[in-house]
């Protein structure tokens, strides 16, 4: 799978949940990307874009594709979108959306903030708190390895 745009990833993401009815907020596009990033990460060792995340108070963030849609607020994201016709990523993305669509953007949260990733690049700072702290990809690949592996 080749390495495509936050951009790209998310216009697909939002493509494949508006086919099954799920609505997407800012704040769940964050958490979907996520753990599209992880788990693309934990299988296959490669990251499914370079942007990074930030360990915001809502969780993982990029700021780039937060920004993108922050005029939205806590509205559904149904602008126009420009997905990729990629089989490897779609099945990738499908995977995620069928794992984690069902949730809220609140529920998505909650379980990032349980996360090592978003805890450590955090630290000790209180929950409240902003924060730019970007939150590695190697540290992201190794905790959802350990996921995998605990799984096997």
């Amino acid at each position: 799978m080749s390495t495509y745009s936050a951009d790209q990833v998310a216009d697909t993401l939002l493509t494949l949940a508006r086919n099954q009815r799920i609505e997407i907020t800012n704040l769940k596009l964050q958490k979907l990307m996520y753990y599209s990033q992880a788990w693309n990460l934990a299988f296959t060792n490669e990251a499914l874009f370079c942007e990074e995340f930030e360990a915001w108070v809502h969780g993982p963030v990029i700021p780039s594709l937060f920004r993108r849609f922050k005029h939205l607020r806590w509205s559904p994201i149904i602008e126009d979108v420009h997905p990729v016709a990629d089989e490897k990523l779609v099945g990738h993305l499908g995977n995620v959306i069928t794992t984690y669509g069902p949730a809220t953007g609140g529920q998505l949260e909650r379980l990032s903030h349980s996360e090592s990733p978003w805890k450590d690049a955090r630290g000790d700072l209180a929950p409240e708190m902003p924060s730019n702290a970007v939150i590695s990809k190697d540290s992201i690949r190794i905790f959802y390895v350990g996921i995998l592996n605990a799984a096997r």
